[in-house]
């Protein structure tokens, strides 16, 4: 690397640097809400390494307040310094073709007079092929005669250039969720701890109500070549009248110091939309915004990213998908997204369903929740 290459990736390292001393957080703070391990953003702001792609750093930027300016500023930045690692490949020249020998003359045998035998033996011949043009062919309809006018077979699609896991068991601040159940109190087991969510509700047929939490991991399968991820789009399948089912909460009131970036969703609307909304973070002493995705975004195999969905009904039992756009390397296509199975997201309104909460001090029982003594 010569001189010119260090000082590209030193300004560019600079300026991040200046970034994260603005911002006051640690590596592994910044790390956790940008999806990258706390090493791999040192290297970048040491100027030890130069990311593949954008976009994780203007995640960074935008997460240290930076403004539109400055994100210009630093994305010209990363290209120069982008550029500068990478090597100039040496124009070779055009081999000459080498001549072609001229192929050799192929002896010809001399023709020898038939023989009365051999004579015999091609009239035999054309007798047995007579006879075999005689034999009856059965020919079954719908199969095509001809060898070659079958249709050749269809080579399958190959796999999108990116890995994807969705999760709907996804609880509001990793405690609150409500689910619809056809079963009485009685019969309805305690609320489960978050990681069981999948399990309680499987064993209880259960559906989500009100809310659906849903989580999407994409990661791309290069470490180079990145995966431009263009829209989410939502696609409702199926609408009824809500579920005439029991709601049970999980919690009795719970609260957390962030909330997470996500899109929303109102499936109560005739054609809803993945709304991008910002977050917030009060865990400091002052609170602070995180900025919401916004489309178009780039992923890879080093720089993955994870998109939070919320969608809410009241009016509606709900089955719906979710689509995401995406383009790389001159192929494009659209991922359908759903629940285990491949099965649709089900989300139903719980308006005038009696509500319970689970009374672990009053001896371990469902109650409704004007009884247990806590707010929701």
């Amino acid at each position: 690397m010569g001189k010119s290459k260090h000082v590209a990736v030193e300004e560019f390292s600079a300026r991040l640097r200046a970034l994260k001393a603005r911002d006051g957080r640690s590596y592994e703070s910044l790390g956790r809400r940008l999806n990258v391990s706390a090493s791999t953003l040192h290297r970048y702001c040491s100027g030890e390494a130069v990311p593949e792609g954008f976009a994780v750093i203007d995640r960074m930027a935008r997460l240290c307040g930076a403004d539109e300016d400055e994100r210009r500023t630093l994305e010209d930045l990363w290209t120069r310094a982008d550029r500068s690692r990478r090597p100039i490949p040496e124009q070779e020249g055009v081999p000459e073709q080498e001549a072609v020998p001229e192929p050799e003359p192929v002896p010809v045998r001399a023709h020898r007079p038939r023989t009365r035998r051999r004579l015999l033996a091609a009239a035999a011949v054309a007798a047995a092929a007579v006879g075999l043009a005689l034999v009856p062919v059965h020919i079954r309809p719908g199969l095509p005669t001809d060898p070659e006018a079958a249709p050749a077979p269809t080579a399958p699609a190959p796999p999108p250039p990116f890995t994807w896991t969705a999760d709907s068991q996804v609880w509001e601040n990793g405690c609150g969720h409500t689910y619809l159940v056809d079963r009485a109190p009685d019969r309805t087991a305690p609320p489960p701890p978050p990681s069981d969510a999948a399990k309680w509700a499987g064993a209880h047929r259960a559906v989500h109500g009100e809310e659906t939490l849903v989580r999407i991991s994409v990661q791309g399968r290069s470490p180079s070549a990145a995966v431009l991820l263009q829209a989410l789009h939502v696609r409702v399948v199926d609408r009824a009248a809500p579920l005439p089912w029991t709601a049970y909460r999980m919690d009795n009131g719970c609260g957390g110091a962030v909330t997470p970036r996500h899109f929303a969703v109102d499936l109560d609307r005739p054609r809803p939309a993945a709304r991008s909304v910002d977050g917030y973070d009060a865990s400091g002493e002052e609170g602070r915004t995180i900025p919401a995705v916004s489309f178009p975004y780039k992923v890879t195999a080093a720089d993955p990213e994870v998109l939070l969905v919320t969608a809410r009904t009241a009016a509606c039992d709900c089955r719906w998908y979710l689509e995401l756009v995406w383009s790389a390397e001159g192929r494009s296509g659209t991922v359908r997204i759903g629940d285990a199975d491949g099965r649709p997201f089900r989300t139903s309104g719980i308006v005038g369903r009696p509500v319970l909460a689970y009374d672990t001090p009053g001896g371990g029982r469902w109650i409704t929740v004007e009884n247990s003594g806590q707010s929701g």
